[in-house]
C-alpha cells in the first residue's frame, strides 16, 4: 500500500522521533497550564504564581542539555515571548491587588519570589 501511495518519503526518522519525544515532555508545562486555567474556578490571583513556575521551567529547560539545541532555542524563545506578556500585568494594579488580598500569597509571595522592595512596595 505504501509503496502505491508514495508516502514513505514522509516517514519520521529516528532522530526526528528523538525530537517529537523532546517537544512532546517541553510542551507538557503548557498543557498542564491551558487545563489549569481551564478549570471551574480560576483565580486572578493564580496568574502570576502560574507565569512564574512556567517562566522558571522555561530558563530551566533551555539550559538543560538533555534536550536537543533545537529545542532549547524554541523554549528560549517561549521564555521570552511569556516574559513580553508576563510585563503587561505592570500595566493593571487588578493582578498585584488579587495578589494582596488572598489570604495564601499576600507580600510574602513577592517577598520570596525576590521581588525588589520598590516593586513589593508599589504592589
Amino acid at each position: 500500500g505504501d509503496r502505491d501511495m508514495k508516502l514513505r518519503k514522509f516517514e519520521l526518522s529516528k532522530k526526528e522521533w528523538g525530537m517529537a519525544s523532546e517537544l512532546c515532555k517541553a510542551l507538557q508545562i503548557f498543557k498542564h497550564g491551558t487545563l489549569f486555567f481551564s478549570r471551574d474556578t480560576p483565580s486572578i490571583s493564580t496568574v502570576i504564581p502560574a507565569m512564574d513556575h512556567i517562566d522558571e521551567y522555561l530558563a530551566t529547560s533551555s539550559q538543560d542539555h538533555s534536550y536537543s539545541e533545537a529545542i532549547r532555542a524554541a523554549l528560549a524563545l517561549g521564555k521570552r515571548t511569556l516574559n513580553q506578556y508576563y510585563d503587561k500585568t505592570d500595566h493593571s494594579e487588578v493582578y498585584r491587588i488579587a495578589m494582596v488580598l488572598h489570604p495564601r500569597h499576600k507580600l510574602n509571595y513577592f517577598r520570596k519570589a525576590g521581588w525588589e522592595d520598590d516593586w513589593i512596595e508599589t504592589a
